[in-house]
């Protein structure tokens, strides 16, 4: 494996040495922070692949991690899509454990591409970009066994209308960063040093109903609903099963590495459309996810130290 465990597609692009503010409470989600990253997200407008809406969330996410004393990592690539060929980025941020086999934490930072809607993505791309930069706060200031990576995909969304509408079964037309971030891994031998892949994707509703995705590894959606029902939230994490289909967890689980995908897809009507918006988001889904998450790690590391 090569030093620090770092896929070799990556390059280091910001480095600060600011500290927390002591009114921040450290191993604390801040609900009004991740909601205001959702809300100056959705401020940019449409933010597909390539565009300059994603230009300007690339350097949002970037400053504010800055401004918590992160180092960012970007992992430039070019996707070969049916529109032709796009350029892409995803950004990682790294907090070491006390070992440095990792759990990651990701999400993807892009919107969906239309051309007859103005569609901004409150819950299908800022809560998940969202959620991950509070996250990445918090757990800058907490002792942990494992390394913990944050991933903030570009590329999860297709650029035409529907995901199997021009895709080609061995190429498909979504997951653009996911697949590209696990063909870097293969390419690095760092595979191994995955040990879970945690995936947040429209986790912002107002009324979030969360089931357990069927394709998702077992123990980890075990771990995670458990906790949800330990701290009160089995009305959101709800106890039943859904086919997901194709989403960024799926190229990991692939090669091999334990995945889940959070992710509120058939009780959220505004997805792909334009109320997705303000209005049908919440900060407190976005407070559930991420206390449930930070309550969880602590059992996902001793399962994976077994």
């Amino acid at each position: 494996m090569r030093a620090g465990l770092w896929p070799a597609a990556f390059t280091v692009v910001a480095m600060a040495t600011t500290g927390m503010c002591a009114a921040q409470a450290p191993g604390t989600f801040d609900e009004a922070k991740a909601w205001e990253h959702l809300r100056q997200m959705v401020a940019i407008g449409p933010r597909p692949s390539g565009s300059t809406g994603i230009r300007l969330t690339r350097s949002y996410i970037t400053r504010q991690l800055r401004n918590d004393g992160l180092t960012v990592e970007e992992q430039p690539f070019t996707a070969d899509t049916p529109l032709g060929k796009v350029d892409m980025l995803n950004l990682s941020v790294k907090l070491p454990g006390r070992r440095p086999d990792r759990i990651l934490l990701t999400g993807h930072y892009d919107t969906k591409l239309f051309r007859d809607r103005v569609f901004v993505g409150a819950s299908d791309g800022a809560s998940s970009a969202a959620i991950l930069l509070e996250l990445a706060r918090v757990l800058k200031a907490t002792t942990h066994e494992f390394t913990y990576e944050l991933v903030w995909f570009d590329g999860e969304e297709a650029v035409c209308e529907g995901w199997d509408e021009c895709g080609r079964p061995d190429s498909p037309d979504n997951t653009y960063g996911s697949r590209y971030y696990v063909q870097a891994a293969r390419q690095a031998r760092v595979t191994d040093a995955i040990k879970a892949m945690i995936l947040f994707d429209m986790i912002g509703a107002r009324n979030l109903k969360l089931r357990r995705d069927r394709a998702s590894t077992g123990w980890l959606n075990e771990i995670i609903w458990a906790t949800a029902r330990r701290l009160g939230h089995s009305s959101v994490f709800l106890d039943s099963d859904i086919e997901i289909g194709g989403d960024d967890h799926l190229p990991f689980m692939q090669a091999g590495i334990p995945a889940v995908d959070l992710i509120d897809l058939n009780d959220y009507p505004q997805w792909h459309t334009p109320e997705d918006d303000l209005e049908h988001v919440a900060s407190s889904s976005l407070k559930i996810v991420g206390d449930v998450i930070l309550a969880a790690l602590p059992d996902i590391e001793k399962r994976l130290m077994r």
